[in-house]
């Protein structure tokens, strides 16, 4: 693929070396008519060669005049090749500095818009320099990141503020609940509590999938190992076998992030399972592996996986449907990659691979 650098280096050449080129055998023919006509306008006796036998007083025989002429046009010729050669050299040479320099505040819009994060959303690219279509671009997309800070502040004060005023009602809802009602309506009390928990496992699955979404604030290392065995011994098998397989793999992250990501991967892997199903989780080389037994999953459905509040029919349970969502998120934000293939007697396999793999 050649770059705009290439060619704009290509169309200043070209542009030199034909215009080049035109005056130059236009300057050799003019020569070549205008000699030929002095010569014609000359006397005979001087176009002629001396006779045989002619004193020369010493000095040798001089050539036709013609023949002089064609020599000299040879030359010229000659010459003229051998500039034109130089020129292209030194035409792409020149038309390449001359195309980098032109494209420099491109390069430097460029490298700001791959530096930026949530965490540099202030720095700006404050391009200097004539009030050209280049500058204009660069103040453009200064005018877009003023927006874009403005509008991921508001979202992140949306998100804090929804935490607490979602969160609230819920708690208090969840303690009038557990104390105010009587111990003789234990079945109503224990689905009032079943929904109650279900509201706020989904507005904290909405709330990670938010907080995901924008990207991270700042990065650590995480021991990914570390934290997938510690979500496989607290998580519930929910009647189904987990193996686990590790080696030492460190992730420039946030851990809670990656902790809920590796839960939710365990977490759909017990949940649409068989009755005394598997599940098989590996970390090698960066790449995790959560392989589980369940029913049969429809390749032409794995797309649907990783959409909010998408669940298959073959599925069971009472999920929202955020579950492979979330992961798909915290592993974008961590430069991850995640891919869903169905395993050939049922169930699935989801692959999680962390920048820096093999």
């Amino acid at each position: 693929m050649t770059t705009i650098r290439v060619r704009l280096t290509l169309i200043y050449s070209g542009l030199f070396l034909l215009t080049s080129v035109v005056l130059l055998v236009t300057v050799n023919l003019l020569l070549r008519q205008a000699l030929h006509t002095r010569i014609a306008r000359l006397p005979t006796g001087v176009l002629a060669p001396p006779a045989p036998g002619a004193p020369t007083g010493g000095i040798p025989p001089r050539p036709p005049l013609p023949d002089l002429v064609e020599d000299v046009i040879g030359y010229q010729w000659q010459v003229t090749g051998l500039t034109v050669g130089i020129l292209t050299l030194v035409s792409l040479l020149v038309g390449w500095l001359v195309a980098g320099r032109i494209l420099r505040p491109v390069h430097q819009i460029t490298a700001t818009a791959q530096r930026l994060s949530l965490s540099t959303l202030h720095e700006r690219i404050a391009l200097a320099g004539p009030e050209d279509e280049l500058k204009e671009l660069a103040d453009t997309f200064d005018a877009m990141l003023d927006r874009l800070e403005r509008s991921v502040a508001a979202q992140q004060r949306f998100i804090a503020n929804a935490s607490h005023e979602l969160r609230t009602p819920l708690a208090v809802q969840r303690a009038a609940i557990e104390i105010g009602l009587p111990e003789d309506v234990g079945e109503i009390r224990d689905t009032l509590l079943l929904h109650n928990r279900r509201a706020e496992n989904l507005i904290d699955a909405l709330l990670v999938l938010a907080q995901a979404e924008h990207g991270l604030d700042s990065r650590s290392p995480v021991a990914l190992d570390q934290v997938v065995r510690l979500a496989v011994a607290e998580g519930g098998s929910d009647g189904v076998t987990v193996t686990v397989r590790t080696e030492p793999f460190v992730v420039e992250g946030d851990p809670v992030l990656l902790n809920r990501l590796v839960t939710n991967l365990l977490d759909n892997a017990a949940r649409y399972n068989h009755p005394g199903g598997t599940v098989e989780v590996t970390l090698f080389r960066g790449v995790l592996t959560v392989r589980n037994t369940g029913p049969h999953v429809p390749r032409e459905r794995l797309g649907d996986l990783f959409e909010p509040f998408r669940q298959l029919h073959t599925t069971r349970g009472r999920g929202a449907g955020l579950g492979l969502s979330i992961v798909a998120s915290i592993a974008k934000a961590h430069g991850a990659r995640v891919r869903a293939s169905p395993n050939p007697g049922g169930g699935l396999e989801l692959v999680v691979v962390f920048a820096g793999s093999d």
